[in-house]
């Protein structure tokens, strides 16, 4: 729990986010920037004269739950109750609840990067105290009513409360529920029918106070006073959203940050609530999040990010950037021109039609066989370069139905496929790929006449042949995976694999063999000759198994058998031998070789 943190000495409690912030702002990104940090009392920060805030429109829905409220308030009692004992608390003492960190909005408002849920949590905690003395007149009660209020409204300058004036404002646009929030700390209602997580949680609250008023009724003004007055906070005001963000970052250990997507979300969410679009525009993104969840689910990006990075190279080829020098994200987008680009409409019908076309790759629908082989061996390719390159091949081609040509799709992946494998035998690095790529985007965006040649960087016949065979194919390069997957689709009569079913790389002559019967060519162990990529359940189960046991499992005479066709087709043999795996060897690279040279890739 994010709250057990009752220590009695507040350095101790505040010690994990200040050394994070004091790492923060160490960073000379942040040190160029102007900051505002002050330790505060709830009382103190909900009643500066500054203090008017708001959850903005790219935030997460409020997702507490009792249980949080429940630690919450066991701990602020504990604290503020020691042993039960309201005459052991230290009034010096003081319970750190964590930073807030905001911006100035050009509204002039602080809008909220870290801390809403808890900010959102104290206020209808103070909200549900409020409705506890509102009516009493002795003067503790009337104090602290006093207090709250001028925590939850506005005050003029009598300091009376504004009642239609709330010092806080959600526009969350995937937070259907929050005008209850606004509602219940306008009038302390809570219609019977609300189910919200704001109205659970204020319910709970105004159990748990009626329980305090039952068993403790002297404790109940305290405990309000001493929240008011001993619970701090840290609130960060950052000079910028882009520098409230790295803050966030740093400082948080707790649930998720805010992701690129979420800052884009609340551009295009402001364009369409000036269109008066704001319902249809959820309806819609509500949609692309749902498909891209499920096609991009084992991105190492939020599903929604891999989508406008796919997008990002696009937009990068449209406007003739061949630098392979590639900005941040948001970065991007944001340029000089603040997220123009989210303000047009045709951006939005872009991103929906590229989620589709990527989860169509992803259910492998409307392809042909061939199409989808080759889908499924670039799913192992070295690195995710071929997909940039592949949404802008599908921004430059697709029909008014957002649909391709089979026949030119098919040629487009064959060629890129038989270029990417090469490449990274020639040039492995991580980031080889965009010298030869970015110019081939560019000439997609910009020409619908132009197909993917590679010109410039075709392989040497002589130089490709023999790197590939001193390149040694261990089992834990990338590349090694995805050129035995290629082969296998080779086979003739080699079905369509299912995507989910996870494959290994098999030694067919395996390593006790190697062992116990050494090859007289050490190298040919490790020669693509001797692999082949294998159904995990089986790779587990054939293990080190002499070539005639692990034949039978191949075929099927134990267990259910491989769907790879070669290997089947090996396995009608008795044995697998070194002059085997040469032979297999040479039958690999002199297919691929032919398939560089029927795909215009080599030069001689």
């Amino acid at each position: 729990r994010q709250h057990r943190r009752q220590v009695s000495d507040s350095l101790t409690q505040r010690a994990p986010h200040m050394s994070a912030l004091f790492h923060l702002l160490s960073n000379p990104r942040c040190a160029m920037s102007k900051l505002a940090i002050d330790q505060k009392s709830i009382q103190d920060l909900l009643t500066g004269k500054n203090s008017d805030f708001l959850i903005p429109d790219y935030q997460r829905p409020y997702s507490w739950t009792e249980d949080e409220c429940g630690t919450l308030w066991d701990d602020l009692f504990g604290f503020c109750f020691p042993n039960d004992d309201s005459e052991q608390f230290n009034k010096d003492s003081e319970y750190f609840l964590g930073p807030i960190v905001t911006f100035k909005s050009p509204e002039k408002k602080l809008e909220i990067i870290d801390g809403q849920q808890r900010l959102t949590t104290i206020l209808l905690l103070l909200r549900a105290f409020y409705d506890r003395f509102v009516n009493m007149q002795d003067a503790p009660s009337r104090d602290i009513k006093s207090r709250i209020a001028c925590c939850v409204w506005e005050s003029d300058e009598f300091n009376a409360p504004i009642m239609d004036r709330l010092k806080i404002d959600s526009r969350v646009a995937s937070d259907n529920e929050k005008d209850q929030f606004l509602q219940i700390l306008s009038s302390g209602k809570v219609q019977q029918s609300w189910k919200s997580k704001y109205a659970k949680n204020f319910r709970f609250f105004q159990e748990r106070i009626q329980d305090l008023v039952n068993r403790y009724p002297t404790y109940t003004a305290l405990f309000a006073a001493r929240i008011l007055r001993n619970v701090i906070l840290l609130p960060i005001e950052a000079e910028s959203q882009d520098t409230a963000l790295r803050i966030f970052s740093t400082l948080n250990d707790r649930g998720l940050p805010l992701s690129d997507a979420d800052i884009f979300k609340s551009q295009f969410y402001s364009y369409y609530d000036s269109h008066g679009e704001t319902k249809r525009f959820i309806e819609r993104w509500k949609a692309i999040e749902a498909e891209t969840g499920t096609t991009f689910s084992s991105s190492r990006n939020d599903p929604m990010v891999e989508l406008f990075t796919q997008y990002m190279y696009f937009v990068r080829a449209k406007r003739g950037i061949k630098d392979t020098t590639t900005p941040a994200l948001r970065v991007f987008f944001e340029g000089g021109n603040k997220y123009q680009a989210f303000k047009e409409k045709h951006v939005l019908n872009e991103l929906e039609a590229l989620a589709d076309f990527w989860h169509r790759i992803y259910q492998l629908e409307d392809f042909s066989k061939e199409t989808q082989k080759l889908l499924f061996v670039l799913q192992y390719a070295p690195n995710g370069m071929w997909t940039y390159l592949t949404s802008v091949y599908f921004f430059s081609r697709r029909d008014d139905a957002n649909m391709l040509d089979e026949k030119a799709f098919n040629f487009f992946l064959r060629r890129i496929t038989a270029f990417i494998l090469a490449y990274a035998v020639m040039r492995p690095g991580v980031n080889a790929l965009r010298s030869p790529v970015y110019p081939e985007m560019v000439n997609l965006a910009t020409s619908k006449n132009i197909d993917v040649t590679f010109e410039k960087f075709r392989f040497h016949r002589t130089e490709l042949r023999t790197a590939l065979e001193h390149f040694v194919f261990t089992n834990g390069r990338p590349v090694t995976r995805a050129i035995l997957t290629w082969w296998a689709m080779q086979h003739q009569a080699q079905p369509m694999l299912d995507k989910f079913i996870p494959f290994d790389i098999e030694h067919i002559y395996p390593n006790r063999r190697m062992r116990e019967t050494p090859l007289k060519r050490e190298a040919n162990f490790e020669a693509l000759g001797n692999k082949s990529i294998l159904e995990k359940r089986i790779n587990i189960r054939v293990s080190d198994y002499r070539f005639e046991d692990r034949r039978k499992y191949y075929i099927g005479e134990i267990g259910e058998g491989t769907q790879i066709s070669e290997l089947k087709e090996l396995a009608q043999n008795q044995d697998f031998t070194e002059d085997m795996i040469e032979e297999r060897t040479t039958a690999i690279l002199d297919s691929f070789i032919n398939e560089l040279e029927v795909n215009q890739l080599l030069i001689d």
